[in-house]
């Protein structure tokens, strides 16, 4: 009897004993590797009190034009002034103790509301003690303002874009295809983050317009035409001697009964090149092209540029574009794919990648936000240096892609107008797709480029939902905002 207490006793002790090790092993981890996220989460209230001790560091335009203000309300609390308003609201995001901290400034947080008041100049130092400015020296002292962010946006290129845009739903990107430094990002429909009390109700609860969505990194769409860059990538790395090849373009594909693949209005374009089926984006031929390839290879190069992947970044998160995994029996949808249509969606971020890779002769460069952070004095602090993702294609296969870019703008579906002065190359693309009760809407309006052909400085994607055909509205605001960065650098 007195063995079996000792037994129970010793099977409790034994249970607490595992309990005791198991709390101290999630304490540990929890302390290690959970408690700094919590920390840090928009809704913590000592953070935001922590956040208002310091006055907000100012981001600016890679000019140094200022984007923000902020000021002291009392000890407790602080305003902060959008000064682009909705012209920079999905790029810049906002803080805002009711609503949370997005975009850039929350990426950027900690080093915006990292004070400065430990790192005074000692030359300045010297120079108040010798005049015996104390009051200065402890004024400098105890004032506490955060270190600022020096954008890679170009104030004038973002409101070209916005302007571009105009009342239509949709996206523009523009990047520096040699360092992936992101000269404008524009969503619309866009909002006012000064007034976001006011229209928090309204704006929060838009299923139809979502104007809180930051399109350019989270909008999906089908590409259209524009995957087509993509799939000749592909046809130029896995098909032997396409250039040089003839197709006969009979203006549909019949897969069966139900299923066809039509090039756009029907037009049969005969004995037709891949050069000149490029320049005409001609269904028919880049829809074989997609058959030939078979699923496996497209999507290994649609993978290639970053499809499927997280794509590297910094100061903004990118959504995932995607490309399907198809069953050999699934032709219909393979050659489907090939146009950027079946069921591939993609941001116009990644497609302003796309185009600046073969800008950029095949290198993928990692898309940024910020060029620096430096102290309220504008003295440097950390430089954000440009990052190579990867080299996708050869370089000779990019340049003749880059040649068939060239040629869509001189006289293919592009139109030339939009582009003059500019020596553009582009690929429009018009995408098919469903409105939100599943019937079948105006096709969405593409266009992804870059400009100057002999030395590129800028590429761009814009989509313009339910805008048409891509050589209409889409190319027009890419044209516009061509230009309004080859001229910045006059």
């Amino acid at each position: 009897m007195h063995n079996d207490i000792l037994n129970n006793i010793k099977k409790v002790l034994v249970v607490f004993l595992i309990c005791f090790l198991g709390l101290i092993t999630y304490i540990a981890y929890f302390t290690t590797f959970k408690a700094h996220d919590i920390a840090n989460k928009p809704g913590n209230k000592r953070l935001w009190a922590k956040r208002n001790e310091v006055l907000r560091g100012t981001i600016y335009d890679r000019n140094m034009k200022e984007l923000t203000k902020s000021e002291k309300i009392d000890a407790f609390s602080q305003n902060r002034e959008y000064l682009g308003a909705e012209l920079f609201c999905h790029a810049l995001g906002y803080v805002n103790p009711t609503y949370g901290i997005t975009g850039l400034e929350n990426k950027y947080d900690q080093e915006l509301m990292n004070s400065n008041h430990f790192t005074l100049n000692p030359k300045e130092v010297w120079n108040d003690i010798k005049s015996f400015d104390v009051n200065k020296l402890f004024a400098k002292e105890k004032e506490k303002v955060g270190n600022g962010l020096v954008t890679t946006l170009d104030y004038n290129i973002q409101k070209a874009a916005f302007d571009a845009l105009g009342d239509e739903k949709g996206s523009i990107v523009a990047l520096n295809p040699k360092t992936g430094e992101i000269l404008a990002m524009i969503s619309k429909p866009a909002y006012n983050p000064n007034n976001l009390s006011e229209i928090w109700k309204t704006i929060s609860k838009d299923e139809e317009n979502v104007p809180l969505l930051n399109r350019a990194v989270s909008g999906l769409y089908p590409p259209g035409s524009t995957f087509k860059v993509i799939t000749t990538a592909s046809a130029l790395e896995n098909i032997p001697g396409v250039t040089q090849r003839t197709f006969n373009d009979t203006g549909v594909i019949v897969f069966n009964a139900k299923e066809s693949l039509s090039n756009l209005n029907g037009t049969v374009w005969g004995k037709i090149n891949l050069p000149d089926a490029f320049r005409h984006s001609s269904n028919f031929v880049f829809g074989t092209l997609a058959m030939e390839l078979g699923n496996d290879k497209l999507k290994e190069t649609a993978e290639k540029f970053y499809f499927n992947k997280s794509t590297p970044s910094d100061g903004i998160v990118i959504d995932k574009s995607t490309f399907p995994k198809l069953n050999k029996n699934e032709i219909g949808s393979i050659a489907q794919s090939g146009i950027g249509q079946s069921s591939v969606a993609t941001t116009p971020i990644q497609m302003a990648l796309v185009s600046s890779t073969i800008a950029n002769g095949g290198v993928m460069m990692e898309p940024k936000l910020v060029k620096s952070v430096v102290t309220p004095e504008k003295n440097t602090i950390k430089n954000i240096s440009p990052e190579t993702i990867a080299t996708v294609i050869p370089k000779a296969n990019a340049d003749i892609i880059k040649d068939y870019m060239r040629s869509v703008v001189k006289g293919g579906t592009g139109g030339p107008g939009a582009f003059d002065g500019t020596n553009a190359c582009g690929k429009t693309g018009t995408a098919s797709h469903n409105d939100r009760n599943g019937k079948k809407a105006e096709p969405h309006s593409w266009f992804i480029g870059f400009a100057p052909y002999e030395d590129p400085q800028i590429a761009v994607a814009v989509i313009v939902e339910d805008g048409g055909a891509g050589g209409g509205k889409a190319a027009k605001a890419a044209g516009k905002v061509m230009k309004a960065a080859l001229n910045s650098k006059k």
